[in-house]
């Protein structure tokens, strides 16, 4: 009797105690229980490169973790690519270009950005010393092969840019996609491409060896507004807008994570940041890497914050080269939002 006595106390006691943690967890707005999806797939075109780096301080950090999130990042040859996993529902986030969200309005989607990553794009466009080492003008690529990261890639849109001030036409080109590592020095240093759109670390090892002549860069607030005339919103998460009214406090919880590696890196040493990235970002050249993140580091985002007057002058730039954005009504203010940044901005101060 007394044995049966201490099997149903256990047993009650046990039920108790499960039932007091769940309450504990579903009340506590810290942990995972808050949010709608505890695990989240993010699509990322090309993740090694500075462009993305507080998405990898978080994921490194376990800034995810803390904020009860399971985060799963799938890594694709650029941004396009990462918007399309994203489309077929394959991944539920994207870290990618802002400008996606208001090219695809032309498609009938809608897309918002949730917590921005950098105020300049950080991509440089330029020539290769070994097959045009005569270049003068932009005019000099007409006809040429131009290595971006992938088709419909931001690295794709600074190149269109870049053509259209100098009265070309994207079809004056051929673009290859070469991706955002070592594929794509390869591919310069082996003369399949004339010239080149990428980002750190592949323009600053390109650059390191003397191998390319610079058109274009905005690496830096003042190279920014030379091409573009202001500051412009690059790098962002987003997801469609749907998913985001469903899953608001994820999406809380992602934009929470990332704010504070965004505060990380403004006090982070270059050095403590090579120690935190995967060796592979590093292309063997570790001095390399924390000169180029000192260069890069003007262009994060301090707080997550997108500046209202960055994306109307994104859809300027946009109307100058693609027909289809300049006969679409882009409405702005669906494709970008602070409202998540804001709280996060105030849990990390």
């Amino acid at each position: 009797m007394i044995k049966k006595y201490l099997r149903l106390f256990t047993l009650f006691f046990g039920l108790m105690m499960t039932t007091i943690s769940y309450a504990a967890t579903t009340n506590n707005p810290e942990i995972n229980s808050v949010v709608e999806k505890n695990k989240i797939s993010i699509a990322v075109g090309g993740k090694n490169l500075f462009y993305y780096l507080p998405l990898t301080i978080a994921d490194r950090l376990g800034y995810f973790r803390d904020e009860g999130l399971t985060v799963e990042i799938s890594d694709f040859a650029g941004g396009g690519k990462a918007l399309q996993a994203m489309i077929g529902g394959s991944s539920d986030v994207v870290a990618g270009a802002y400008e996606h969200t208001l090219k695809m309005q032309v498609k009938k989607q809608s897309l918002t950005a949730f917590v921005l990553m950098n105020t300049a794009p950080q991509i440089v466009m330029a020539v290769s010393r070994k097959t045009l080492p005569n270049y003068q003008q932009v005019s000099d690529l007409k006809g040429k092969k131009i290595g971006i990261s992938a088709p419909g890639s931001s690295t794709n849109m600074l190149a269109n840019f870049v053509l259209a001030k100098a009265g070309m036409r994207p079809d004056d080109v051929s673009y290859i996609g070469v991706g955002t590592s070592a594929g794509a020095v390869a591919a310069l240093r082996a003369g399949r491409i004339d010239a080149i759109v990428n980002t750190d670390p592949v323009i600053a090892l390109l650059e390191q060896h003397h191998e390319i002549t610079l058109i274009a860069d905005t690496r830096s607030e003042q190279g920014t507004k030379a091409i573009f005339g202001g500051q412009m919103p690059a790098g962002a998460l987003y997801s469609k807008s749907e998913f985001i009214a469903a899953n608001p406090h994820t999406i809380q919880a992602l934009t929470n994570a990332m704010v504070r590696a965004l505060h990380w890196l403004q006090k982070a040493s270059p050095q403590e940041v090579s120690r935190v990235v995967p060796a592979s970002y590093l292309l063997n050249d570790v001095a390399l890497y924390q000169q180029a993140f000192a260069k890069n580091r003007a262009t994060l985002s301090t707080s997550g914050y997108f500046s209202p007057s960055g994306p109307e002058r994104l859809l300027a730039v946009l109307k100058s080269y693609d027909p289809d954005v300049a006969a679409t009504d882009i409405h702005l203010a669906t494709t970008w939002t602070n409202q998540f940044a804001a709280r996060a901005n105030d849990k990390y101060k």
